[in-house]
């Protein structure tokens, strides 16, 4: 019996000093936070889309986390509608304009998604 008791206090000794070597001398005694536990940090993601211009060409990019209905349109300089487009249920939206054979104007591009309405203009000269 005294042997059992003499292995539980070894071993309650062994344990309370694996606890303290863990923590720093200033943690002592204090309330700490186990030094291995995993932390989340969140990521902003930018939910706009990205217009890329090249020579009379437009390549739009959108990144369509919800999945929903996304509306895309063209209107010329008088407001009238030139192209339009529904695109539903894609996580990644991509389309290509080009106004290499456009009459001259300025011309807007709209985008409509869950999360707003989105604008760039195009010159054709």
């Amino acid at each position: 019996m005294k042997v059992v008791k003499n292995l539980t206090v070894a071993a309650a000794l062994l344990i309370s000093t694996i606890a303290v070597a863990n923590t720093t001398a200033t943690e002592f005694g204090k309330k700490t936070v186990a030094k291995y536990e995993v932390e989340k940090n969140l990521v902003k993601v930018n939910l706009d889309p990205v217009f890329v211009r090249k020579g009379q060409k437009i390549m739009m990019n959108l990144l369509n986390v919800s999945q929903g209905k996304v509306l895309l349109k063209v209107y010329d300089s008088e407001q009238r509608l030139v192209f339009d487009e529904a695109i539903e249920g894609d996580i990644v939206v991509e389309k290509a304009f080009n106004f290499e054979k456009a009459y001259r104007g300025e011309y807007t591009i709209v985008v409509v998604d869950k999360f707003g309405t989105y604008k760039s203009k195009m010159v054709v000269r």
